[in-house]
């Protein structure tokens, strides 16, 4: 295993906050995944059009913002192609920080969190301010808050003159956050840009992983290379000379069927930790619309099912860190597997 993580006690990652109960992305849903427990919390950044990273998970702000609803924005929509597909909406590299300031977030999911809806209309974060966030969030809560943060569609605005990864190193390193021991990762499905950020800095990298696709930067340049060639120990290997670990879809650890019952470990988290790679999977949710069937609750696929089994059930398949919706249910997970002398690893 990598020193960077022991595999004594896996890491809770607040996935975009604590995005099962407040709109993703926001200084609120940070604060209470913070509140719930997590060591880490996770965010996406793409840049605005006079260059300041902004905290929101696509480069469209159709979704989780009301931009749509905004009559003095309707002449900004457009198409762009984004990661090889056509894109109608709302860009964030189309507006200035000043005008991002002016929206407001909401729920990307208020059919199935009726709950996080009622918290519409927080504002849109910068990424600098987020961190200044966090770091006073840290102080209050008296331990270290880790940030694991993912620059969106790199080849797509290093196209268009806006290098992400640049603008992210940058409000790294103005936060104190870009040292190999910080507690920090920088993650991305592409491989070119963890390459950039390793030759700007040393903050810690992962590796993100789908599942039927490769990296878009190696598609939009020839490549063919596929996830799935990525995990073999040859392809593991690889990984391991540009960063500390990977994030892979949790269907690539443990698999389903097309009935959604579980089909049993893939070997993917044992290969990588003899490559010497940490496994962090993602996403864990608990309504049943995204759980295996054995831990569904009823048919609503809004319904609240049994998310911490779900993921204790990866705790005990070896993986180091779950990206979670909902942090309490990591943390009684975690809680649950862990034996009395095991202690916790500083991030």
């Amino acid at each position: 295993m990598n020193k960077s993580q022991s595999a004594d006690v896996p890491l809770v990652i607040g996935h975009r906050g604590s995005c099962g109960y407040r709109p993703e992305n926001t200084l609120i849903s940070f604060a209470l995944a913070v509140e719930l427990g997590a060591d880490f919390v996770e965010m996406d950044v793409v840049p605005s059009a006079d260059g300041v990273l902004v905290v929101r998970h696509d480069a469209d702000l159709s979704d989780s913002t009301d931009v749509a609803a905004r009559p003095e924005f309707a002449e900004r929509r457009r198409t762009a192609t984004i990661d090889g597909a056509d894109v109608d909406g709302w860009f964030a590299d189309d507006f200035t920080v000043a005008e991002i300031r002016t929206l407001r977030a909401v729920e990307r999911h208020p059919d199935l969190r009726r709950h996080s809806a009622r918290y519409d209309g927080q504002p849109v974060p910068t990424f600098a301010e987020t961190l200044t966030w966090l770091a006073q969030l840290a102080t209050e809560a008296g331990r270290p808050i880790g940030v694991y943060v993912e620059p969106k569609h790199p080849t797509y605005y290093r196209s268009i003159g806006k290098p992400v990864e640049d603008l992210l190193v940058k409000d790294l390193a103005a936060a104190g956050r870009d040292r190999a021991d910080s507690p920090t990762f920088v993650q991305s499905f592409e491989i070119d840009p963890l390459h950039r950020v390793a030759s700007m800095t040393e903050v810690r990298r992962v590796q993100l992983m789908g599942s039927g696709h490769g990296p878009y930067d190696r598609t939009a340049a020839g490549d063919p290379l596929l996830y799935s060639e990525m995990t073999t120990p040859s392809g593991l290997r690889r990984i391991a000379e540009y960063a500390v670990g990977i994030g892979p879809n949790k269907e690539m650890v443990l698999a389903t069927d097309r009935t959604g019952q579980l089909a049993g470990l893939t070997g993917l988290v044992p290969a990588a930790h003899e490559a010497g790679l940490f496994v962090h999977p993602y996403t864990f949710r608990d309504e049943n619309k995204y759980l295996a069937e054995p831990y569904r609750r009823g048919t609503d696929p809004s319904a609240r099912g049994d998310g911490a089994a779900e993921c204790e059930a990866f705790l005990r398949a070896g993986v180091d860190g779950l990206f979670t919706d909902f942090v309490d249910s990591a943390m009684a997970a975690r809680a649950a597997w862990l034996r009395p002398e095991r202690v916790l690893t500083s991030v």
